[in-house]
């Protein structure tokens, strides 16, 4: 099945003149007509645009002047902007312009040759760890068409899952790349902030890899990391050999949280998951020690009351027509900013920087930490959030978010499968800027972890 492919075998296979980008595109363009109708995964799908792109990819390769992703399949989040797409943030409330030019994402891809198939499906604003949105039809999950992806990167997730090509780029700023990708068996890489140009650039929101390998997901990071003038908070550019990634685990001190300190209970099936990965790190060599609970409730809805008054301040100037569309969750959720005073606003904020000492602080005696990546497993395709209730949206949140807030690299591979067959995804967090490390460790448990279940698609 060419297009289960990796990307690092493709390119081989290019090289080879075995198979070329035309047959894989048309391989991962069958995929999409048979499966698409039921997951909903893309935005701006353009299957010529695609067909185009790969003749050119396959004269590239012939004429010896193929880059670093020459050829390969990819989709992009709907919130990157690429030239003369209009990018309406999963709302039905956007007014739909096109967008002038590409993100860094957009162009970096582009320039190293990749096959950009779509733009992939995005909540209201990215602010549901869902599908359901006010302007796609609800994206669902490959491995349980009747269960959300999560999200925001709910389209990135399922198509990566189902098999539309290997490498997807997703954002995240709370868990939007982590939380699909641990509900999708998935690799899904948080950067550290800054590693991955932005634009426009927000504090805590990264862009990364959706996979379904640790090296697919170094080598997108091998061009999404160039750098890139519009994002003046990124980091300076750096020269980090991500295609290597081997590691030994004897010796490392891996941190093992397992309690987040607030929202929802871990589930025994994710929580005998993470502490069987921790036994196969121990039997590796490395040693295992608990972290203690570190987020609070104040820090938590801190966040919270802050991003309301943030996202109130911006759709309450919206004419009433236009805000009638938003995602009922969504606006009744803004809507709780509307009465914060200025000093809980504030302090809301400062609850950011709380939730990053913390991370920071919990974590300085370890090499990693690891933990769930969620406290649950996938809640049903309807759901906003696995509360489903505006009030407490992020209660699943207590193991993703603190390490945007403190900027530090973070990535979600597969260690299980629920009772009911559901993907349990595995968070392996680093320190700050140690974005190879992250990956090297995730290749290493990709090697000693129990043989991985095949999707059903």
């Amino acid at each position: 099945m060419v297009f289960r492919l990796s990307a690092k075998d493709l390119l081989a296979e290019y090289g080879k003149a075995t198979l070329s980008p035309v047959e894989v595109t048309e391989a991962v363009l069958a995929r999409i007509d048979a499966l698409e109708p039921d997951l909903h995964a893309l935005y701006a799908f353009d299957p010529e645009q695609a067909r185009s792109a790969a003749k050119a990819s396959e004269q590239r390769w012939r004429s010896g002047t193929a880059g670093a992703l020459e050829g390969i399949p990819l989709t992009l989040k709907e919130n990157i902007a690429t030239r003369g797409v209009p990018v309406p943030l999963g709302t039905a409330a956007t007014e739909l312009q096109p967008a002038p030019v590409d993100a860094p994402a957009a162009a970096r891809a582009r320039e190293a040759g990749a096959v950009l198939l779509a733009k992939t499906t995005m909540p209201d604003y990215g602010m549901l760890t869902s599908g359901l949105s006010s302007f796609h039809t609800a994206t669902r999950n490959p491995w349980d068409t009747a269960r959300t992806p999560g999200g925001s990167s709910a389209g990135a997730a399922a198509a990566a899952a189902a098999g539309y090509g290997p490498l997807h780029v997703g954002t995240d700023i709370g868990g939007s790349i982590r939380l699909p990708a641990g509900w999708c068996g998935l690799v899904g890489l948080k950067p550290s902030f800054g590693r991955v140009p932005v634009d426009p650039p927000y504090p805590g929101r990264v862009v990364g890899p959706l996979t379904r390998t640790v090296a697919d997901a170094a080598l997108l990071m091998t061009v999404l990391s160039a750098p890139d003038e519009r994002d003046h908070l990124s980091l300076p550019p750096a020269r980090i050999p991500w295609s290597e990634l081997d590691i030994d685990p004897s010796g490392l001190r891996i941190g093992l949280h397992l309690e987040s300190g607030v929202g929802l209970d871990v589930e025994p099936d994710i929580r005998a998951a993470v502490v069987e990965a921790a036994g196969l790190f121990e039997a590796a060599g490395a040693s295992v020690e608990e972290v203690r609970p570190f987020l609070t409730r104040e820090m938590l809805d801190g966040l919270d009351t802050f991003w309301r008054v943030r996202f109130w301040t911006e759709i309450s100037a919206m004419p009433a027509q236009r805000r009638a569309k938003i995602l009922p969750y969504i606006a009744e959720w803004a809507e709780g900013g509307a009465t914060a005073t200025g000093a809980e606003t504030y302090r809301g904020f400062a609850q950011m920087d709380a939730m990053s000492t913390a991370a920071l602080r919990a974590g300085s005696p370890f090499d990693f930490v690891i933990s769930p990546v969620c406290p649950v497993s996938a809640p049903p395709a309807g759901w906003a959030s696995p509360t489903n209730d505006p009030r407490r949206p992020f209660e699943h949140i207590g193991f993703t978010v603190p390490y945007n807030m403190s900027g530090q690299p973070a990535v979600s591979v597969n260690c299980g499968y629920t009772r009911d067959g559901q993907p349990i995804g595995l968070q392996i967090a680093g320190r700050r800027f140690e974005d190879l490390q992250v990956l090297r460790l995730a290749a290493a448990f990709e090697e000693i972890r129990p043989a991985q279940r095949a999707l059903r698609l």
